[in-house]
C-alpha cells in the first residue's frame, strides 16, 4: 500500500500547471519574411550605404529651380530713331505710342510697320500732352515704346538648368558694372560660349533695360539674368553648392590660362572697369585671377574680360 502511495504521488507531482503561451510567436516565427531585398536596399550593406551617399551629394549638387525671380520696373523709349532701333533689334514691347498728326516721315512708317509684324503690341493713339506727361517732358519727337518689366530669374534656376542639361554649371555674376551696354555684351558673350545665365545685385548695377537688351543682340531671350540682393551672399550660396567661384582682379595671384579650376563648375565674377571688384565679393572668391596683357593696359573693358575668360572656359570644357 505504500508503494501504491508512492507511486500515485510521484505521478501527481509530474503533472504540469497552467503554462505562459507565447501568444502565436513562435508560430509568426516560423513564418516566411518574403524575398531578400537587394542589398542596396538593406540597412548596414556596403552598397546601401554608397547609394545613401550617392543620393545626398546629388542632393547637394542639384538644387530644385526655385522660379518666380523679382521684376524689373516697365521703361519706356522715346524719341524716333531709339524707338525705331529697340524695335528691329527685338526688345520686348506692349505699346507703341504715336502721337496724334504726327508728321509721317520714313521713320515713324518704318516702326508701324515693325510694331505691326513683330506682333503682339499694341498701337496707340495720343495727343502730344499725354506723351509729354507720360514721358515727363523727354523730347519723344511723336513715338514712345512701352517696355515691360524684366522678370528675372532665381539664382538656383541658372544651376538647375546646367544639371538638367548635364552639364557642369558656367555663370557670370557682375560686381558694380553700371553701363547696361556692358551688360548686353556680357549675355552676349555668355550665350556664344555655353553660359547658363548672368547674376547682377539690386543696387548700383545695371539690369535689363532697353539698352542691355539691344546690346545683347537678341540673347537675352535665351540666356536667363537673375537679379539678387546680395551678392556676396549668393556666391556663397553657390560655393555650398560644390561651384567654384573665380573672381577677376588685375592683381589675382592665377592667371587665367593656368587655373585648373575653369574646367570645372565655376562662377566668374567680374567687376567694374574702374574699381574691380569690391572687398567683401573679392574675399569671397575660391580663386583671383588676372588676364595677361604684354601689351601693357591697365584694364579692360567688362565685356572684353568677360569674353576672354569664358573662351578659356570654353575651350578647357571643348
Amino acid at each position: 500500500m505504500a508503494g501504491n502511495s508512492q507511486r500515485r504521488n510521484r505521478r501527481t507531482s509530474n503533472k504540469k500547471g497552467m503554462q505562459v503561451g507565447s501568444g502565436g510567436n513562435r508560430r509568426r516565427g516560423l513564418e516566411g519574411k518574403g524575398p531578400t531585398p537587394p542589398a542596396a536596399d538593406r540597412k548596414g550593406h556596403k552598397k546601401n550605404r554608397v547609394a545613401n551617399a550617392q543620393a545626398k551629394q546629388a542632393a547637394s549638387r542639384r538644387p530644385a529651380p526655385r522660379r518666380g525671380g523679382v521684376k524689373g520696373t516697365s521703361e519706356m523709349v522715346v524719341g524716333r530713331n531709339p524707338v525705331f532701333e529697340a524695335l528691329r533689334d527685338g526688345v520686348p514691347a506692349t505699346t507703341l505710342y504715336v502721337q496724334q498728326y504726327i508728321d509721317n516721315d520714313e521713320r515713324v512708317r518704318e516702326a508701324i510697320q515693325l510694331a505691326g509684324e513683330r506682333g503682339g503690341i499694341h498701337l496707340m493713339e495720343a495727343p502730344r500732352p499725354e506723351l509729354d506727361r507720360m514721358t515727363n517732358g523727354l523730347n519723344h519727337q511723336g513715338l514712345v515704346l512701352q517696355v515691360p518689366p524684366y522678370e528675372y530669374a532665381h539664382p538656383e534656376d541658372l544651376t538647375a538648368a546646367a544639371y538638367d542639361n548635364n552639364e557642369e554649371p558656367l555663370i557670370v555674376a557682375l560686381d558694380g558694372v553700371t553701363d547696361p551696354r556692358n551688360l548686353g555684351a556680357i549675355i552676349r558673350s555668355v550665350n556664344a560660349f555655353g553660359g547658363h545665365g548672368v547674376v547682377v545685385p539690386e543696387r548700383r548695377a545695371a539690369g535689363m533695360t532697353a539698352g542691355a537688351w539691344k546690346s545683347s543682340a537678341g540673347t537675352a531671350a535665351r540666356t536667363p539674368v537673375s537679379r539678387v540682393t546680395n551678392l556676396t551672399r549668393a556666391l556663397e550660396g553657390y560655393q555650398k553648392a560644390g561651384i567654384t567661384v573665380v573672381g577677376l582682379a588685375a592683381d589675382g595671384e592665377h592667371t587665367v590660362e593656368d587655373l585648373e579650376a575653369l574646367a570645372g563648375p565655376v562662377v566668374v565674377v567680374i567687376g567694374s572697369e574702374g574699381k574691380g571688384l569690391g572687398r567683401l565679393v573679392g574675399e569671397t572668391c575660391d580663386y583671383r585671377v588676372r588676364i595677361s596683357m604684354p601689351g601693357g593696359a591697365e584694364s579692360l573693358n567688362a565685356g572684353v574680360a568677360a569674353g576672354i575668360v569664358l573662351y578659356e572656359v570654353a575651350r578647357r570644357r571643348a
